[in-house]
């Protein structure tokens, strides 16, 4: 541990430990604290048993939304394989990595793994291929970005409360939902954004808490290890590849020192499991490093900090950049990815046109949707209803609900 961090430790045990006694381990004074909570959009009494940031993550694993990411694509189409990653397990592995990060430093866990959690709840079926496509859609309607669409589902489209739309999430965690990437600077805001910072001001142009800042680092690390496993698994490149890369050639050098007798299998999971220390304590050190410099005191001068706190070393950041290249021409753009997107291309925006054209054609309960939002008299209206549906089907539900529409012979089978 850092001077930094075991000076922080001393003062905090110092101080009144009533404020400590909603978390599991003590919290930095750059932590944010669940007693001062900014609190929610719609008041209600606070749990006896739960902090209000453990109330979050719970609400989040309850959500519809979060057990449909089971059956939405990560790289591969769900149904391609048991073995690939799912958006759901991709969230899992985040908010994994996020928790040991969060204690590493000293923040809250509990909110840093509700933001790991809701950070990709927005994401369409088909992974960034059904993103792109629906993106292209709503270019006359207002746009669309998943992270805009996670925001979407948990302050208007998740029903389970009588008393509010959403989720009713707390200021900090709907903070890093927004700013995980960093502060949002452009003039032209997201559609849900511009309409929630009517309720609430998340201050878009500070950074967000260190706890937001480690789930987004935590994206990183999870999905590009992950992406290796899973791109060799499907023979889209081999150990040898991998070897020509700054990263992965030593660590794969000395697992194949380590292990001489053992497959290829034991040394992808030793280089697996190899690169995400490696990237765990780089983060650390850095991250460390940066808190020494600013020695923060408060959150608030994690969020005032004029840069991101959370970050890889120089070289980590190259050598990640390194991968993500590697990835990109071996992964992401391989033929049987291309394949996808050809369907893609033929799912997404025909639903989507059919939809706008007859809004009849939507399940009942959609259908009021639109009529409630006056979407027959407004097409911009009409179209998001439309998107949240799209947006919020899983790979196998897109490919039967084309099904059902454009196939004549589909009810006769």
């Amino acid at each position: 541990m850092s001077n930094a961090a075991n000076d922080d430790s001393k003062e905090a045990e110092g101080q009144d430990q009533s404020a400590y006694n909603y978390c599991a381990m003590p919290l930095a004074a750059w932590a944010c604290r669940p007693d001062e909570s900014l609190g929610r959009i719609y008041e209600e009494p606070e749990s006896a048993t739960r902090t209000p940031f453990q109330r979050d993550r719970d609400r989040i694993i309850h959500a519809s939304a979060f057990r449909r990411l089971k059956a939405k694509t990560q790289v591969f189409v769900s149904h391609e394989g048991d073995h690939f990653r799912t958006r759901l397990t991709h969230t899992l592995e985040v908010a994994q990595i996020t928790r040991s990060l969060a204690r590493a430093l000293m923040v809250n866990e509990d909110l840093a793994e509700a933001i790991a959690l809701s950070h990709d709840l927005g994401h369409t079926p088909f992974a960034h291929i059904g993103e792109d496509y629906l993106a292209e859609c709503m270019k006359p309607y207002g746009g669309f970005e998943h992270n805009d669409q996670s925001l979407r589902i948990v302050t208007q489209l998740e029903r389970k409360y009588p008393g509010w739309p959403g989720l009713n999430l707390t200021w900090e965690t709907l903070e890093g939902i927004v700013k995980h990437n960093g502060p949002i600077e452009k003039d032209e805001l997201p559609t849900t954004l511009r309409e929630i910072l009517h309720q609430s001001d998340l201050r878009i142009k500070t950074h967000a808490s260190l706890e937001a800042q480690i789930a987004a680092i935590s994206d990183d690390i999870a999905y590009n290890n992950h992406d290796v496993e899973d791109g060799l698994r499907a023979g889209m490149f081999d150990l040898d590849d991998l070897s020509q890369l700054e990263l992965l050639g030593p660590i794969i050098r000395q697992a194949k020192q380590d292990w001489p007798d053992v497959g290829e299998h034991y040394i992808l999971q030793e280089t697996v499991r190899e690169m995400i220390g490696a990237m765990v304590t780089d983060v650390l050190e850095e991250t460390r490093a940066r808190l020494n410099d600013l020695k923060p005191k408060s959150a608030e001068d994690i969020r005032m900090a004029g840069r991101q706190m959370v970050a890889f070393s120089d070289e980590m950041s190259r050598n990640v950049e390194e991968l993500r290249a590697f990835l990109y021409k071996k992964m992401y753009r391989h033929y049987t990815v291309n394949r996808i997107w050809l369907k893609v291309e033929k799912i997404i925006p025909e639903l989507f046109e059919a939809f706008m054209k007859n809004h009849q054609m939507l399940p009942d309960h959609w259908q009021r949707r639109v009529e409630e939002a006056g979407g027959l008299i407004d097409d911009i209206k009409q179209a998001r209803i439309v998107c949240d549906y799209i947006a919020g089907m899983t790979d196998r539900y897109a490919m039967r609900e084309h099904e059902r529409m454009f196939d004549l012979y589909w009810d006769l089978r």
